[in-house]
C-alpha cells in the first residue's frame, strides 16, 4: 500500500478560471451523486453562467488533460486521481458551524486519555460516513510516571506502565517466577525509584544494560525488577496502538455494494503495517493530509488525516478517515482537523 501525498501532484499547466471551476463542479456532483456527471448538471453548479457549448468544451479539455474520464458504456464525467488531486490544490476551505463544533468537542469531554483515542474513530464516523481511526503516540516518546507488576498466572505478569500524559501500556511478560503478589510489589517499588521523568526509550536502554551487567552476587531483588522490565519494555518496541473499528455508516456507501470493493477496503485497514509508515509522514509533515490510493486493493480509496500533540509527553498520533475517493474533501478535512485540535488540547491539558 503506497498512496501518494496531495502535494505530489504530476506537473501539468496551470488551469484556466473557467477549468478550475468546471472541475470543481464536476467533483462536487460526482460526491454528491456517485454517478457520471453531465455537462448540464455541471452548468448548474457553476458560479457563472455558461453556454452548455462552453461547459462541454471545457469538460473536453479537462479530459485532454487527464483531469477527468468518461467511464465505460457512460455519457457523463467522473474525476480522475489526477483530477482529484488538482481538485486538492484548489479545493475552496470548509468552515464548520458552531453545532457541529460543539459536537465534536462534546465526543472527547470527560474522558481520560485513552478513552480519549478510543472514541475518536467513531465521532470521525459519525461526522463524515467514512471509516475513523486513531493511531496512538510513538510509544519511545512517552514519559513513564508509574509502574504496577501483577501476577496472572504461575507463568505470566502484566506489567502495567502509566505515562505523564495518563496513556496506560499493559505488556504482558511469560515469566514462570514463585514470587507472591506482596513481592512483585517490592520489586515494582524497585522500578518505580528509576521511572519518572524517563522516556520508554530511554528506559529501555538502560534496564536492558543493568540486565546484562548485573552479577549473581547483586540484591536478587535489584536483578529481578531489571529483567522483567527489560521483558516488558522490548514489547513495546515496535508497538503502535491503532484503532479502527468498522461502523456501518461507511458500508452504507454506494462504492460497497460492489463485494470486492469491500475486500479491498478490509484489506487495506488490515494492512496495519503499511498503514502507519503512512500516517507516520502525516505525522512528520504536521498537518491535515490526503491520501489518493494507487494500488490494487486502494485504488479506490482515499486517506484524510492530522496529526495530534500530547504536550506533556512530548508524543504525537494520528486520527483522520478512509473511505472511497468519492469523498467531501473539503468537510471531511474540516473535520478531522479540527478534531485533532480538540484532542491535543484534551491531552495536553
Amino acid at each position: 500500500m503506497t498512496p501518494r501525498a496531495r502535494h505530489d501532484v504530476a506537473e501539468g499547466p496551470a488551469l484556466s478560471d473557467r477549468q478550475t471551476a468546471v472541475l470543481r463542479a464536476v467533483v462536487a456532483a460526482y460526491v454528491g451523486e456517485a454517478a457520471p456527471v453531465g455537462s448540464r448538471t455541471v452548468s448548474h453548479l457553476l458560479p457563472v453562467s455558461l453556454s452548455a457549448a462552453s461547459v462541454r468544451n471545457t469538460m473536453a479539455e479537462l479530459t485532454e488533460l487527464g483531469l477527468i474520464e468518461k467511464p465505460h458504456r457512460s455519457a457523463g464525467r467522473v474525476p480522475t486521481r489526477r483530477g482529484l488531486q488538482a481538485f486538492l490544490e484548489c479545493a475552496p476551505t470548509r468552515a464548520l458551524g458552531d453545532f457541529e463544533r460543539r459536537a465534536l468537542a462534546n465526543s472527547v469531554e470527560g474522558r481520560a486519555a485513552e478513552g480519549v483515542i478510543e472514541s475518536v474513530p467513531r465521532s470521525l464516523s459519525e461526522h463524515t460516513r467514512q471509516l475513523g481511526f486513531a493511531l496512538g503516540p510513538r510509544l519511545d516518546t512517552l514519559k513513564l510516571r508509574h509502574v504496577s507488576l501483577v501476577r496472572m498466572s504461575t507463568q505470566a505478569i502484566l506489567v502495567v506502565l502509566v505515562s505523564d500524559s495518563g496513556v496506560t501500556l499493559r505488556p504482558v511478560v511469560e515469566d514462570e517466577g514463585a514470587e507472591d503478589q506482596a513481592e512483585l510489589d517490592r520489586v515494582a517499588s524497585v522500578l518505580n525509584e528509576r521511572i519518572p521523568g524517563r522516556t520508554l526509550a530511554e528506559l529501555r536502554a538502560e534496564l536492558a544494560e543493568e540486565a546484562e551487567s548485573l552479577r549473581a552476587g547483586a540484591p536478587s531483588r535489584r536483578r529481578r525488577a531489571a529483567a522483567l522490565g527489560s521483558l516488558a519494555l522490548v514489547q513495546l518496541e515496535d508497538a503502535r496502538g491503532l484503532v479502527c473499528p468498522v461502523q456501518p455508516a461507511l458500508l452504507e456507501q454506494p462504492e460497497f455494494r460492489d463485494p470486492q470493493r469491500v475486500r479491498d477496503l478490509f484489506a487495506a485497514i488490515e494492512d496495519r503495517e503499511a498503514l502507519v509508515r503512512i500516517l507516520d509522514q502525516v505525522i512528520e509533515e504536521g498537518s491535515v493530509r490526503v491520501e489518493l490510493g494507487e494500488e490494487p486493493g486502494w485504488r479506490e480509496l482515499a486517506l484524510v488525516a492530522a496529526p495530534y500533540r500530547v504536550a506533556a509527553a512530548g508524543a504525537i498520533g494520528a486520527i483522520g478517515v478512509i473511505g472511497p475517493r468519492r469523498m467531501d474533501y473539503p468537510k471531511v478535512m474540516a473535520v478531522v482537523d479540527y478534531l485533532s485540535a480538540v484532542v491535543t488540547e484534551k491531552l495536553s491539558a
